[in-house]
C-alpha cells in the first residue's frame, strides 16, 4: 500500500542482499514524467499499461529488489509476474498507521488528488480492502 515504506525497505534491503534496487514508481516517472499530471491526462489504465510493461522488464535475472507501486500487484499479469520471479514482500500496516503518513505526503499521490478529511480516509480505506485481497494471496506477510 502506498507510504507503507516499500521504498525505504528496499533501499535497505537490496545492499545487505547484495542486489540492485529498483523503485517501480521512480522508473515509471523516468519514462512518463511526474505521475499526477501524467495520470490526469493519460488516465489510470495508461499509467497501469507503463507500470506493467516495466514491471516485466525488470523481474527477470539478474535479479533486483523491486519497490512496486501499491496497486502494481492488483493486474493479475503483474501478480502472476511477481509470484513466479521471486519472492513478495507485503508490508503489512494498519490503517491507523497509514493515514498520518499519507496526509504528510499531501497531494502527491495521484489516485488521492484532492482529496481531504473523510473522503480521503473512504478512499484510503477502500484502497486498502481492495489491495488487501490481492497482496494476501501471494506475499510473505511482514
Amino acid at each position: 500500500m502506498m507510504c507503507c515504506g516499500k521504498s525505504t525497505v528496499g533501499r535497505l534491503l537490496a545492499p545487505r542482499l547484495g542486489l540492485p534496487f529498483i523503485d517501480l514508481d521512480r522508473e515509471i516517472e523516468a519514462r512518463v514524467g511526474p505521475l499526477l499530471p501524467f495520470m490526469q491526462r493519460e488516465g489510470e489504465e495508461a499509467f497501469r499499461s507503463v507500470e506493467s510493461e516495466l514491471l516485466a522488464a525488470f523481474a527477470v535475472a539478474p535479479a533486483s529488489v523491486i519497490a512496486t507501486g501499491g496497486g502494481t500487484p492488483i493486474a493479475p499479469e503483474n501478480l502472476a509476474l511477481l509470484r513466479s520471479s521471486g519472492t513478495m514482500v507485503w508490508i503489512d500496516v494498519a490503517f491507523e498507521t497509514l493515514m498520518p503518513r499519507i496526509e504528510r505526503a499531501g497531494g502527491d499521490r495521484p489516485l488521492l488528488f484532492g482529496l481531504k478529511g473523510d473522503a480521503l480516509r473512504e478512499r484510503v480505506a477502500d484502497l486498502l480492502a481492495q489491495r488487501t485481497q490481492a497482496y494476501s494471496q501471494a506475499a510473505v506477510r511482514v
